[in-house]
């Protein structure tokens, strides 16, 4: 990673930490999946980044290879003794795959200005944290918002319902564009930059409670809706792998056939 452009407490290593030995102690009794919804909102608040500086994959390297690498460990490690990560990618891979990129990019992608309430419900989800995050439509704040919305109403429940979902909005974002149907308000770039600079100096992330990003503009609610409705039709006839659309007949999300009886 290029030098930091400051030498505020924002690069300091010790918060976060912290924050990974809370989120292994938190969920030690858990399945570790569990810690990403948790782990992510916190993780964006306590490294405050700009994008370009959180698309320096050294940055994520480092600290998956040298800061934290018993979280890796911890989260993606199967087997008995939990240590044995299938994927080098997860200490330093890709943006998407990396352990800590992964959640915070997450985070910034799926925040709603200063609510950080989306990112749980995104990072709950594996299917969406899986799936979306890649997709180029997830840098549009309404689409984000959206598919979201389509999770929090129940329209899409299982990760078949995601996957189609997903498929049925890239592919109508060849020849609808999403910015003119459901535009987006210029967020605020001083905002972020305060917000940035202020690491450090307020008091330390609660971990009981949710933080609050960068005030720099919520995305607009009329944006948001026009898109999940839009949405919400086009998933209606979309192909769901295992989903039986005959009369009495439901998908039960596991691929079997519930008759309604």
């Amino acid at each position: 990673m290029e030098d930091p452009i400051d030498d505020s407490k924002r690069w300091d290593a010790g918060p976060l930490r912290e924050l990974f030995a809370e989120a292994m102690r938190r969920f030690a009794e858990a399945v570790p999946t569990a810690s990403d919804a948790w782990l992510a909102p916190r993780l964006h608040c306590t490294l405050r980044l700009t994008r370009a500086e959180a698309s320096d994959t050294s940055l994520w390297n480092f600290i998956g290879l040298c800061l934290a690498p018993d979280f890796v460990q911890w989260r993606w490690g199967r087997g008995e003794s939990g240590r044995e990560v299938g994927q080098a990618a997860r200490f330093s891979g890709r943006w998407d795959i990396q352990c800590f990129s992964r959640l915070w990019w997450a985070a910034e992608l799926f925040r709603d200005g200063k609510n950080y309430g989306p990112v749980e419900l995104a990072c709950g989800n594996q299917d969406i944290l899986n799936t979306v995050l890649r997709t180029e439509i997830i840098q549009h704040r309404p689409t984000a918002q959206a598919l979201l919305r389509l999770q929090f109403r129940n329209v899409i429940r299982t990760g078949r319902d995601v996957n189609a979902a997903v498929s049925v909005a890239n592919a109508a974002g060849v020849t609808l564009v999403y910015e003119a149907l459901a535009p987006d308000e210029l967020q605020d770039a001083d905002a972020l930059q305060d917000w940035i600079l202020a690491a450090g100096e307020g008091p330390e992330i609660q971990y009981d409670t949710l933080p609050q990003g960068p005030c720099d503009g919520s995305v607009p609610n009329g944006s948001a809706e026009t898109l999940t409705a839009c949405f919400e039709t086009l998933f209606a006839d979309a192909p769901v792998r295992g989903k039986d659309r005959a009369a009495g007949g439901s998908d039960t999300g596991d691929g079997t056939r519930n008759s309604g009886i």
